[in-house]
């Protein structure tokens, strides 16, 4: 039955899903959607690069890793008052979650405790909170939710079986491993991955799976595109059929009925009618403002009319009701992200 929730998937079902025909698919997308969610709401995030480049990972897409010659300015970690101010920005333009990202492969207690005062000012604005730093251990998982944060994001990229074509400086493993201390920590989880890195359908198929069959399916699942961004060993991948993305849109949704299904980094190189199909297949998130940590985005008025012309709306929050911040506060520096995909969150 569409729309139930279940753990158990196998790579078959899930590759048989991928093989029907693309209006079937979409219909069996369209009815589990609609068993969790209001079908014409879409949830609005924004991302801010809190900390940019010098990464010693050495992710194949992501412009801030230090392997890589893209020409990108490193940036410290921002203060509270500049995070705030962007913070309040995004919330008046619709935003209801603000995440935040920071090139490291692992946060020291210093930087976390740097991290944990950017999480309690935002908070104090209404909106939630989501931050992407890397790997975490058990005790760095639990201080962020005892500071109040509400999603960590940390993608697991793609398949394990092509992971080590895309990132030779940790393991698939290694992902698992903080998403296990972030779900025990009873933070919820920002988790999903990237496709157009040169993986097959068997790859995003895998990929699906492991997200579909971890022990509580993640809160949020970002689906990037890749963001060919010169410099990075991916600059010259070849483009992913869009009709590609939108079946592992459909899928996603379908496998992972209840979660947000979010369409991330890439969207500034989409039609509109992509964008719709997405929708239509079952995304319901947006991250809306025009960068995603170091790369391009689509504005937020772009992103209203769309909807617009969809008969569809942004989530409600407080969001719409906040003066935007004055005008001058220092303009950050996205990053990538980590799916550069920057995703979206993406992906540390």
């Amino acid at each position: 039955m569409a729309g139930t929730i279940r753990h158990d998937w196998t790579r078959e079902e899930i590759a048989a899903l991928w093989e029907r025909p693309l209006p079937d698919l979409i219909l069996l997308a369209q009815q589990a959607h609609r068993a969790h969610f209001p079908a014409d709401e879409v949830q609005l995030s924004t991302l801010l690069s809190i900390k940019t480049g010098l990464c010693p990972e050495d992710c194949a897409y992501c412009p801030q890793s230090a392997h890589h010659n893209t020409e990108l300015e490193p940036e410290r970690v921002l203060d509270v008052e500049t995070v705030v101010a962007r913070a309040r920005e995004a919330k008046a333009a619709g935003a209801t979650r603000y995440c935040m990202g920071a090139a490291w492969r692992r946060p020291s207690d210093r930087q976390l405790e740097k991290v944990i005062d950017l999480v309690q000012g935002v908070r104090a604005l209404g909106m939630e909170t989501c931050v992407t730093l890397g790997m975490l251990t058990a005790s760095q998982a639990q201080r962020l939710a005892e500071a109040g944060l509400d999603y960590y994001n940390h993608n697991i990229d793609t398949s394990p079986e092509y992971y080590g074509e895309i990132i030779t400086t940790r393991s698939f493993d290694d992902r698992l491993e903080t998403l296990g201390h972030v779900r025990e920590a009873g933070l919820k989880t920002c988790c999903g991955g990237i496709v157009g890195m040169g993986e097959d359908r068997a790859d995003r198929v895998a990929m699906v799976h492991t997200l579909a069959t971890l022990p509580e399916h993640p809160q949020s699942v970002p689906i990037n595109l890749l963001v060919r961004v010169p410099g990075t060993p991916l600059q010259d991948a070849e483009p992913l059929d869009p009709f590609e993305l939108v079946r592992t849109i459909a899928v996603t949704r379908i496998t992972m009925p209840a979660s947000a299904v979010r369409l991330s980094a890439g969207r500034e190189e989409m039609d509109d009618a992509t964008q719709a199909l997405c929708l239509l297949a079952g995304a319901n998130s947006f991250f809306s403002g025009p960068r995603l940590l170091t790369t391009p985005n689509p504005q937020a008025d772009r992103d209203r009319a769309l909807l617009d012309r969809l008969g569809m709306r942004p989530v409600a929050g407080e969001a719409a009701d906040v003066d935007a911040a004055p005008a001058g506060a220092a303009e950050p520096s996205p990053c990538a992200g980590r799916a550069s995909a920057d995703a979206a969150t993406a992906s540390r």
